[in-house]
Parts: structure tokens; C-alpha cells; sequence
């Protein structure tokens, strides 16, 4: 998808077809101001159908004469409720709209006066971008989309056009983010996500370590090798790591939950829980390699940033973990499964050590690890666990200048005490009341107290049955942005501290 940026009038543009997002209280000024002698004519057509500018309603006109001849209309409801999501979201339901017109250029009108200049930017091209995004690897048969060969900006200043690259590079990876989060397990494994960081680390010179069973054995990650141990396609544990082209001023490492496939082990997933669907087990992992595919263009300046994954499937065989077995990680810390299920938590736990190993400034980790966090949040706000304020802080700005739902959840100190095992250090569940706290507790073992460290859970953001504003059906690529505006709020908060 092109993009362009113009301050010109929207008749000036040249486009073939305009799309428009009109408050509800002022849209007969806004259409004379954005249509000119046209605003009339277009005007009538809306109130014989009844437009009344309210969120989410929408009219598609075509229109005679010369100029553009289709017109796309989205009510904004009220302007003192119109934020930067709303923005994002309106850019993406005008894009949609103009999928099958076999448009030349779509001119893209909506009202910036409220936003920062290159946060508009962000909300539009991202919103725009990401909604038109198909995957259609797996069809025998593809029908071309019809969608805009190009869309204009109207009202983003021309001088804005240079960051065009890295909003689309931000769009990258939430796109490769997805593709590896939809891939059937058959096609994305503990191998073929090896491949993914070695193509990345080639492209974009990074570094990459990739640990096979024998080295993860040399390592104790005896957490880890008991998820893996059931599997017939050997682990894979990733780091890669993206260097600046400068002198290094702060280490971040970003960890994903890389389980491929999860059957639950011999504490099968039965009824409905989806079974069929636990190929996005590894939404983690998509985001932190999603997120290392735009952060390895954009380099930002003075981080030094790990991307870890410790990468498997959780499967039954005659060598899988059984319940009731008790394993030690890497940290010493023995564990009684006694959930099967309970996997992911027990690759991340290996993760988690091998990462404050590397004495970073901070550590983040996403997994779709409890369906509890569902429950409490659902499918669109993901949760949040950090003992560090001004890393949660961070995170949840983060994910507001993201457009991506994020809320901060209690690390409950006495519920560890569900936690704990007659026979070794600790369980690997605790009672199912507060199931995604204890989840968090388990992981908080695993960190060096004095490194800073959030858990998010994401396992209700990963997947859109229906597909929402901004996010077509299937995989989401959450995460993706939330993580990269935080690496990118990191190296400018350096920058900024180095001019003082």
C-alpha cells in the first residue's frame, strides 16, 4: 500500500475516490468545507438516507459529473469523544469501504485539528494499512481485492512524508506478526520460526543464537525440555539481538511464549476449549519477532534489544511430561506439574533466567498464557503484571499511543500460597480463583528482583473471531506496536537526557 501526504484541499487531490468522517453535530459545515459546490448535491443524498453522522454509521455514494466518483462516509459521533482510536479505527473502516472500487488513489479526510501531527499520522496509516491486510497464503484460488492502489492523506503536511517508512515499517510487523500467528502448526514450528529469526537477522544484520536441545540441556533448562520432551519436532530456543548503529545506552530484552501447538499435553484440552485454534500458542513469539522485524529497520538509537523465544510444541507421546512429574529450571527452583496444560509458563520460566542473565535495564514478556485473563478482560484489553511502577507506566503509555487495550493487574503477594507444593519449591498452577495472578507469581520467581519486569497476558488480544474495526478476522498481531513504542519512547527518553 502507498501513501501520500497533502495540506492541498480534498477536490485538488486527483483522486478517484474521497473518503470523509463527519462529527454528528456538525456535519453540514464540515461536508461545505470539505466539498465545496458539491456539498449540496451530497448533502441531499445523505439526508435521504438519513445520515446523522453517529460512530460506526456509514454511507457509500457514487456521484456524477467530473472529479472523484465515489464518496465514503463515516459518522464520527461527537467531536469531544473522537480520540486518537477513534481516528485509527475511522481511517480503517473508510479503507475497508473502498476494497472491490479498483480505486487509483482514495483521498482519506478526516478531522486532525484535535492530534499531534505525527500521531495522526500514525492513526491513519496504520489504521488504514492494517485493515486491508489479507492473508491468503493458503487458497488454491485468489480473486484480486480491488483494494485503493494508493491513499492520500489530506491535511498531514508534506514535510510529514519522510515518516512514512516507519509507520509502514511498524505496519510489517504487526502484518508478520499475523501470518505467523494464523500459520497452521503444520507449517510454523520451533524450525520454521528458526528460519523466520535467521531471514530477519540476514536482512537487517542482526545477531542470532539459536540453542538446540543439547545446548539448552548444557543450560539446566530443565523447565523448558519437559514441555519440549513430548514433541516429535526437536526446540529451538532464539535470541536474536538488534544493536544500534551507536554506542549502547540501555539493554531491553523482549521474550515471547513460543508454543507452536498446544494439545495441553496428557491434560488434554477437551470440550471447548478450542483445541483446533491452539496454533496461536505462539502469539508471543509472533509479536516479539513481529516487533524485532520493525525495530531491526528502524534501529533506534542507543538500545540494545533481545528478542528471546524458547520455542516448542506441547504434545502427547510415549515421552511426554506426566502430571505429577517435577522438573528443576535453570534457576535451581524445583516444580511439581501438576497441570500439563500449564505449559507455556514452564518455557518461560527457562526464558526469564537466561534473560537476566544479560543484565538488561528491563524485561518484557507476552504470552497467551491464561484463558483466565479472558474471562476477566476479554478479547480486547490485554492484561498487565509489573512489581516496577515506572515500567508499568511506560508500558500502559505505550499502549495508548498503540491503540492496542492494556490494563495493570495486582501481583497479590499472598496468592502465592496457592503456589505451593508438598514435595518440591512450587506447583506450576495454583486454585483457578485468580488463575492469571498466580500465573504472573509462578513467572515473577524467575526474575532477578532488582531488574525491572513486566508480564503481559495476552491470550484474549491474539485472536479476533469476527475481526474488529482495525483487525480483519483471525490473528491480531497484537503487541507489536505496543512493544515498539516503548522501545522507541525508551531511546528518545535517552536522547533526550543526553542534550541536557
Amino acid at each position: 500500500m502507498n501513501f501520500r501526504c497533502s495540506s492541498a484541499p480534498l477536490a485538488d487531490l486527483g483522486c478517484d475516490g474521497l473518503a470523509i468522517g463527519l462529527f454528528s453535530s456538525t456535519w453540514e459545515q464540515q461536508l461545505a468545507g470539505l466539498l465545496g459546490p458539491r456539498a449540496s448535491e451530497v448533502q441531499a443524498l445523505l439526508e435521504q438516507r438519513q445520515f446523522k453522522g453517529k460512530p460506526r454509521e456509514q454511507v457509500t455514494l457514487t456521484l456524477p459529473g467530473e472529479g472523484a466518483k465515489l464518496l465514503l462516509v463515516a459518522g464520527l459521533g461527537e467531536p469531544e469523544h473522537f480520540d486518537t482510536q477513534g481516528l485509527r479505527q475511522a481511517a480503517a473502516r473508510l479503507a475497508q469501504a473502498s476494497r472491490g472500487w479498483y480505486l487509483n488513489s482514495l483521498g482519506l479526510a478526516l478531522p486532525l485539528e484535535a492530534f499531534a501531527p505525527d500521531q495522526a499520522l500514525g492513526a491513519l496509516v496504520q489504521g488504514g494499512q492494517l485493515a486491508l491486510f489479507q492473508d491468503l497464503r493458503f487458497r488454491s484460488e485468489v480473486e484480486p481485492s480491488g483494494d485503493p492502489k494508493e491513499i492520500c492523506l489530506q491535511g498531514i503536511a508534506e514535510s510529514l512524508q519522510e515518516q512514512l517508512p516507519q509507520q509502514q515499517a511498524i505496519c510489517a510487523g504487526v502484518e508478520l506478526a499475523r501470518e505467523l500467528v494464523a500459520a497452521p502448526p503444520n507449517v510454523v514450528n520451533s524450525l520454521s520460526l528458526e528460519a523466520t529469526a535467521r531471514s530477519l537477522a540476514d536482512e537487517f544484520g542482526c545477531e542470532l543464537t539459536v540453542l538446540d536441545e543439547a545446548a539448552c540441556r548444557e543450560r539446566n533448562m530443565g523447565a523448558y525440555l519437559a514441555v519440549a520432551q513430548g514433541a516429535s519436532i526437536p526446540p529451538r530456543f532464539l535470541h536474536l539481538v538488534i544493536r544500534p548503529n551507536g554506542v549502547v545506552r540501555r539493554r531491553l530484552v523482549l521474550i515471547g511464549k513460543g508454543l507452536t501447538f498446544d494439545s495441553g499435553g496428557y491434560n488434554l484440552k477437551v470440550g471447548s476449549s478450542q483445541i483446533e485454534l491452539m496454533k496461536f500458542d505462539m502469539g508471543g513469539c509472533g509479536a516479539v519477532l513481529g516487533a524485532a522485524r520493525t525495530l531491526a529497520q528502524l534501529k533506534p538509537e542507543g538500545l540494545e534489544i533481545h528478542i528471546i523465544s524458547a520455542t516448542t510444541e506441547n504434545m502427547i507421546s510415549g515421552e511426554a511430561i506426566h502430571p505429577g512429574a517435577i522438573v528443576t529450571a535453570s534457576n535451581g527452583k524445583t516444580i511439581e506439574i501438576n497441570n500439563t496444560d500449564a505449559e507455556g509458563r514452564l518455557t518461560l520460566a527457562d526464558a526469564l533466567v537466561y534473560a537476566c542473565g544479560l543484565e538488561p535495564d528491563a524485561i518484557v514478556d507476552l504470552a497467551t498464557l491464561t484463558g483466565a485473563c479472558v474471562v476477566a478482560l476479554g478479547s480486547e484489553i490485554a492484561g498487565y503484571w509489573s512489581p516496577d511502577d515506572t515500567l508499568a507506566a511506560q508500558l500502559n503509555a505505550a499502549a495508548q499511543r498503540a491503540g492496542e487495550g492494556l490494563w495493570r493487574m495486582p501481583l497479590q503477594a499472598s496468592y502465592k500460597e496457592g503456589l505451593k507444593s508438598g514435595i518440591a519449591d512450587m506447583k506450576n498452577t495454583g486454585p483457578r480463583p485468580g488463575g492469571s495472578i498466580t500465573a504472573a507469581l509462578f513467572l515473577q520467581e524467575f526474575v532477578n528482583a532488582e531488574i525491572p519486569w513486566a508480564h503481559m497476558d495476552i491470550a484474549g488480544t491474539v485472536w479476533s473471531e469476527k475481526g474488529r474495526a482495525q483487525d480483519p478476522a483471525g490473528a491480531t498481531g497484537y503487541g507489536v506496536r505496543t512493544l515498539v513504542e516503548w522501545c522507541l519512547a525508551i531511546a528518545a527518553e535517552q536522547k533526550e537526557g543526553l542534550s541536557q
